[in-house]
């Protein structure tokens, strides 16, 4: 006689959920990585870069699976959410809307305060316009709240006589927003039994929030005592620990009111991020060739690269122990690498 369900695993079952990824997403040992780092941490990545055939995925399709499905459920027409100009988010945002016989409002701006050739013409903006989005571009610049711009977009479609549904950047500050990344824990759970391995460590790039705050929570439900450690891409690690400690727990709290995120699992390491979101340094962009000349692993410069620089480096200094196995989650981002080529000069 199987074993009951656990509380949180039977109220995220009971969720309503669109279908818009492969199945689990899969995970790849990274042996020259692993050599590259002196072989006594094994390496692992959990690949949301190849989680769904929607415009190239990634975590945000992962997370938007619980928002569309309860965007569906209220009887909206539009989804209007908000991002930079090379917005991975609402890149998913777009196609999501596409996938699900939606419209979709982005409201683009100017969180990273460059304008490299062709920044605005390339990219993730470039796909969601050719998915035939509803792309409008400002010049606000970047927090991780709630924006002005957003509002005024969705008063817009509110006025033309459509109901519209509001997801936040990241789909992160938003009682959902956790839900994609503790189901991606039950997918770890369920891998790890057929690899033979268990992953102690679990490395996760941090902005928004919420793809750290879903792991944690997953973690802490599951009850294992692994470590989920937050590497900060924000340029803005206060804020960003706040929201990844508010959702996390408040992920938890819907999921089974008796279970609790105690303050020494939230972990933000705040070494990585560059001094600003969305520009790399030296330091990321050698993380990002190490990563791609070991095992073609392939990184942005805005997220990956910084949480890849994050993890190579406790490798190193021994802050991840000899003999850990380490599930470096990749969160995606690549569509943006043609917006920055300036900083990969030819021959350099």
């Amino acid at each position: 006689m199987s074993a009951e369900l656990p509380t949180y695993r039977k109220t995220l079952a009971a969720l309503p959920k669109e279908d818009y990824l492969f199945g689990p997403s899969p995970i790849q040992f990274l042996p020259n990585l692993t050599k590259a780092l002196g072989g006594e941490v094994k390496i692992y990545a959990k690949r949301e870069d190849c989680n769904s055939g929607l415009a190239y995925g990634g975590n945000k399709v992962r997370k938007l699976e619980y928002l569309v499905a309860d965007a569906k459920a209220k009887g909206c027409e539009t989804l209007v959410s908000v991002g930079g100009v090379q917005s991975n988010h609402t890149r998913a945002v777009t196609a999501v809307a596409v996938a699900s016989g939606l419209k979709s409002v982005t409201v683009q701006e100017k969180w990273v305060p460059i304008d490299p050739p062709l920044y605005a013409e390339t990219g993730n903006i470039l796909l969601s316009r050719l998915m035939g989005g509803d792309v409008r571009l400002n010049q606000e610049t970047f927090h991780i709240g709630h924006k002005a711009a957003t509002e005024a977009a969705f008063r817009d479609v509110e006025a033309k006589g459509e109901k519209p549904y509001y997801i936040p950047a990241g789909a992160s500050d938003h009682p959902l927003g956790g839900m994609g990344f503790v189901n991606l824990m039950l997918e770890v759970a369920e891998q790890e039994q057929s690899l033979g391995v268990y992953f102690d460590t679990i490395i996760v790039c941090s902005v928004t929030g919420s793809s750290h705050a879903g792991t944690l929570a997953g973690a802490v439900l599951e009850g294992k005592g692994r470590k989920v450690i937050g590497i900060d891409a924000s340029g803005k690690p206060e804020a960003t620990k706040d929201q990844v400690a508010r959702i996390a727990r408040d992920t938890v709290a819907r999921l089974d009111p008796e279970a609790v995120v105690p303050d020494e699992v939230i972990v933000l390491d705040e070494r990585f991020h560059a001094g600003i979101y969305g520009i790399p340094d030296e330091e990321t962009i050698a993380a990002m060739k190490l990563a791609a000349q070991t095992d073609a692993l392939i990184t942005d410069p805005v997220y990956e690269g910084k949480s890849m620089a994050g993890m190579i480096q406790l490798v190193k200094e021994g802050s991840i122990k000899p003999g850990s196995n380490v599930l470096y989650l990749h969160l995606g981002g690549q569509p943006a690498l043609n917006a920055y080529s300036s900083y990969f000069p030819v021959g350099k």
